[in-house]
């Protein structure tokens, strides 16, 4: 055995053995506890979509709300601010900010393509956002971020069989509220953030939450004639209106519009900064530069709007769940990184030795779902969930490009289309049942049916090819646990769950040859044991978790050598196994500490699995051999792509009294170490080691109500690569550098 998973796990057990003060939780709907100072507040979630004590749930959560939220996205962060801020959990993007891919326990999908399909979920407001461009809405005005670890098929469906990660917005309530958050920073940073909650009658409430955030060019092109000069500044604005009427206290409908329009530059893929044979960037590189003859924009508008019923009955509560989700997206961007190409000097940086200059857009998109659900609301030791579950996905994908090296870089003629629509429906169901006062026991069952129409074409005038997939699957998934109260302070729990990613289908065409490819579903199973407890007389809380988890026909993303495009593979058989601790405590009246940890040790087992490696040159490091076509990598044994093993995350806050308020200082940090950014390992392809850093110093004043504060992202200005394009150059792209600024808190 790995000697650290060793002590993590001695670790494990004696972190177990503390004892905790036990807090019970109503079955339906939970009571805050009576806290005494100095006392942490009791955390309600819904991921068994019913409010309970977090204490009480069988499975791994992680939650982030208030103040914390707010450090997190001082600077006007997207939502990738989530990464690495709790355990076994990534968030990257080669779109900037949109198009953010998520990892649960190393489990995640590194393809860049606008249908690809993720395995971890992400829900907001109960509605499952599908299409990687939904899934970057802005977090603003949010109650709070649930991170479910592990499957979660038999409540959320399919394509979560790494987790789920649930936001819940602040939702309107009957009294007049709300707050103005304003902030000005480093690259003339500017962010806006309100809402305010109207009580129109006693019936009817409203919450209309705003958000606007601005930042400045801060990488400059001196390339002279290049369509695109400066780099990196956004205009991002969103908002949601949400309407409550709730007529009598047995009937409550929930209205939710909501849009966002933000424009923007995509990632910037920057030629030859890494150094050959090494994984550091080259000597003397300029974060504000950036010499290309390409263009780079983005844009991206969605809307969409749901409808959330509940009726309460006598022992039966109904929900219906109604979701219509819109977009428009486009995205272009140097794919070369430099200017120029071999047979068109001059060329830089670096060797340059063709040109891609690339644009994907997505004209069409429609998502509708509903769902359908009757849960018991009884006291009694046997509680029930069942339901059914549509979705309805429409989705056109053109992908283009343009001719970098003759005068105002005209669109070439040819061209890629995918359209793709996908049809699922669901029946689930869950029982929860107390054997005894101390222990009980959850089972569920999941039936979902997925079909997919898939063509993909390409044109090259006057010439074109049209490839049609289709695609009918089934599949049922289960999971039980169960929670054991050791004593009145501590409750162990297990969990046996299953989970379920439908097949997917990609077709981003180089040529008239070229054919789509698809990957059949893959399934996951995963066994998992823990402790929750709170400790010192609830001044301190923990979560310890072992994990061990099982897939089957794991889909993978494979790069297709010197071509701009993937191809969808299977493995096998994917293991991964680990350890997982949330901690939190208020160590002193003045000092507040969490510390969240995690080890993932992920292997790909397929003896018969190889991929083609990078075409730029790069020193590959795992076996090869040479078939038809030319050399390839062998990866069985290997890791998953951008899955650390270790993360760590740490946060501690000071706070004193000081005149009429408070003075308080925050800082937070993550650490995680290397990964590699492919299905193979090369040396220039394998993520440094991370620790970046945040600080956050305010005054808080008059109960409350208002606050000044300072803030600094990434403190310390370190800059490395997080990811890589393989196919042209050694070509990397890095994180962001050091910013600060102000902001002005006020509630009313």
């Amino acid at each position: 055995m790995d000697k650290r998973l060793k002590h993590s796990l001695i670790a494990l057990a004696v972190a177990g053995a503390f004892p905790l003060q036990y807090a019970s939780a109503q079955e339906a709907q939970p009571t805050e506890e009576v806290k005494k100072p100095g006392q942490l507040e009791t955390v309600i979630v819904t991921a068994q979509r019913r409010a309970e004590n977090i204490k009480d749930v069988p499975m791994a959560i992680a939650t982030l709300k208030g103040e914390k939220l707010d450090v997190l996205t001082s600077g006007g962060q997207d939502i990738r601010f989530l990464n690495g801020r709790s355990p076994s959990v990534s968030v990257e993007s080669d779109y900037g900010r949109t198009f953010p891919r998520f990892y649960i326990r190393g489990l995640g999908n590194t393809d860049f393509d606008l249908n690809a399909s993720q395995p971890v979920g992400l829900v907001m407001d109960d509605i499952v956002q599908e299409n990687p461009m939904l899934k970057g809405f802005p977090v603003f005005d949010v109650d709070q971020v649930e991170v479910l670890r592990g499957p979660q098929g038999t409540l959320f469906g399919r394509n979560s069989p790494a987790g789920v990660i649930k936001f819940d917005s602040a939702k309107p309530v009957f009294r007049q509220e709300g707050y103005v958050n304003l902030g000005f920073g480093k690259d003339r940073v500017r962010n806006l953030e309100g809402a305010y909650n109207i009580p129109v009658n006693e019936v009817v409430a409203a919450r209309v939450s705003l958000q606007s955030q601005h930042r400045g060019d801060r990488v400059h092109n001196d390339r002279p004639n290049a369509p695109t000069t400066d780099f990196e500044g956004y205009k991002d604005n969103a908002g949601r209106i949400q309407v409550l009427v709730k007529p009598n206290k047995d009937f409550s409908a929930l209205f939710n519009v909501h849009a966002r329009d933000m424009d923007g530059n995509a990632t910037l893929f920057r030629a030859n900064i890494l150094k050959k044979g090494t994984n550091e960037l080259v000597d003397n590189f300029d974060y504000g530069s950036y010499p290309t003859d390409g263009g780079n924009s983005q844009s991206l508008k969605n809307k969409g709007a749901n409808l959330r019923l509940r009726w309460d009955t006598p022992g039966l509560t109904f929900h219906s769940i109604t979701g219509y989700e819109k977009l428009e997206f486009f995205s272009r961007g140097d794919v070369d990184g430099g200017y120029g190409a071999s047979y068109a000097p001059p060329m830089g940086p670096g060797f340059i030795p063709f040109v891609v200059e690339t644009a994907d857009l997505i004209p069409d998109h429609k998502q509708f779902s509903q769902e359908f659900r009757v849960e018991s609301n009884n006291k009694g030791p046997l509680q029930w969930i069942a339901g059914l579950f549509y979705f309805d996905e429409h989705i056109q994908i053109d992908s283009i490009s343009y001719d970098s090296l003759t005068k105002g870089n005209p669109q070439n003629a040819a061209y890629a289309t995918q359209v793709q629509d996908a049809k699922s429906w669901a029946a689930f169901g869950t029982v929860n049942y107390a054997v005894s006062p101390d222990f009980k026991l959850r089972a569920g069952l999941r039936y979902t049916k997925d079909k997919k129409d898939f063509t993909a074409t390409r044109v090259e005038p006057p010439k074109s090819a049209v490839n049609t997939l289709a695609d009918t699957s089934s599949n049922v998934s289960w999971d039980l646990s169960g929670t054991y109260t050791l004593d009145k302070n501590t409750n162990l729990f297990g969990r046996i769950a299953t989970g379920y990613r439908a097949p997917s289908m990609q077709g981003r065409l180089f040529g008239l040859d070229s054919k789509p490819s698809q990957a059949d579903a893959e399934k996951a199973v995963s066994v998992e044991m823990g402790v929750k407890a709170d400790l010192f007389d609830r001044r301190a809380r923990m979560t310890a978790t072992v994990f061990d988890y099982r897939m089957t026909d794991k889909q993978l993303t494979a790069g297709s050598g010197t071509v701009n495009m993937n191809q969808l593979i299977n493995a096998d058989k994917v293991t991964g196994r680990g350890v997982e601790l949330d901690f939190q405590a208020n160590l002193s009246d003045a000092w507040n500490l969490s510390f969240g940890s995690s080890y993932n040790d992920t292997e790909i087992k397929d003896a018969n699995l190889f991929v083609q490696p990078c075409g730029g040159g790069c020193t590959v490091m795992d076996p090869t051999r040479v078939v038809t076509g030319g050399t390839v990598a062998v990866i069985n044994g290997n890791p998953l792509p951008r899955a650390p093993k270790w993360q760590h995350n740490v946060t501690l806050r000071f706070s004193q009294s000081l005149g009429a308020g408070e003075i308080y200082a925050y800082t937070d940090w993550a650490y995680r170490t290397s990964y590699n950014f492919f299905l193979y390992e090369a040396a220039e392809y394998k993520a440094k080691e991370l620790l970046e850093g945040g600080v956050r110093v305010g005054y808080r004043w008059n109960d409350g109500k208002y606050e000044l504060a300072a803030y600094g992202r990434n403190i310390t200005n370190r800059i490395q690569a997080l990811g890589a394009i393989d196919f042209n150059n050694l070509t990397g792209i890095v994180n962001e550098p050091r910013t600060y600024g102000v902001q002005f808190k006020a509630q009313f």
